[in-house]
């Protein structure tokens, strides 16, 4: 081997072994920072109560199979007779427990304890609002 040709291989071996190390550092890079996000947006933003009327509670979904409902905010209620339309909140629930005790009170007046995230991931919900605790209002 000429002494020109082992200069070349010796270059091109040593691009071979930083390129190796240039890509294992992107994707590293690429993992932590996916990973940092998902940790980020799973943070609890606010949490409080809402009162309504429950008027839907749903699972529903193509590729995920999320629960979703909505509460009526606004309105008055005439005894006997549906609440009327004021404002809508739309929610999304976690929890197969919390999801089955909404279905009992659908169409009732409700106190509803919720977490917003700073976002939600397709799999959790359409909302960044997370029910995980519901009373009947009396």
């Amino acid at each position: 081997m000429s002494e020109f040709q082992q200069v070349v291989k010796e270059g091109t071996d040593k691009v071979k072994k930083i390129s190796k190390r240039v890509l294992l550092l992107i994707i590293l890079a690429g993992i932590l920072g996916g990973a940092g996000y998902l940790w980020v947006c799973n943070w609890t933003y606010s949490e409080g109560t809402r009162a309504g009327y429950l008027v839907k509670i749903s699972r529903k979904g193509v590729v995920f199979k999320t629960y979703e409902g909505q509460l009526n905010l606004g309105g008055f209620q005439v005894p006997g007779q549906t609440p009327t339309l004021g404002s809508i909140w739309d929610f999304s629930v976690l929890k197969s427990e919390a999801y089955q005790s909404l279905q009992e009170f659908e169409g009732e007046h409700v106190k509803l304890y919720y977490k917003e995230k700073y976002k939600n991931m397709p799999w959790q919900g359409d909302t960044k609002y997370f029910v995980y605790r519901v009373e009947a209002v009396r």
